[in-house]
């Protein structure tokens, strides 16, 4: 009977967290970017949008890709785990550069700005001398 009791108490628990998990797990890793095969999206990601002519001068190439609670509620939690992944890479955070929503990365010659919010995430592929 006891055994009952437990397992009828626990799987409450087992199902709220499974449907706790982020949609951007790391476990479903991850795939190159459609504007540059450096940059990792979660293969999950589903792209939305290609930006080859911005006007934002600074800006060379963006794409918009939709992935359900990448950035949580409101954007207000940015995906650590995809962040470490760029780090993994070779791409460093230009910390002093961070604004609001927007990170700013550099790998070599090459800076990228990520817009992540609530269930999109945008890359941006800056100019060379890009002012940011």
């Amino acid at each position: 009977m006891k055994k009952y009791l437990i397992a009828f108490m626990l799987l409450p628990l087992l199902i709220f967290a499974n449907g706790c998990r982020p949609s951007n797990d790391e476990e479903i890793g991850y795939k190159e970017s459609s504007i540059n095969d450096e940059i990792p999206i979660p293969k999950n990601a589903k792209q939305i949008e290609i930006t080859t002519n911005s006007s934002n001068p600074n800006i060379k190439i963006g794409v918009r890709y939709e992935l359900k609670n990448i950035g949580g509620e409101q954007g207000l939690y940015p995906p650590k785990s995809y962040f470490q992944k760029l780090k993994d890479l070779g791409w460093m955070e230009l910390e002093e550069k961070r604004m609001g929503h927007v990170q700013f990365f550099k790998k070599d010659d090459t800076v990228i700005a990520i817009e992540i919010h609530e269930d999109t995430i945008n890359i941006y592929e800056m100019n060379t001398g890009a002012k940011f």
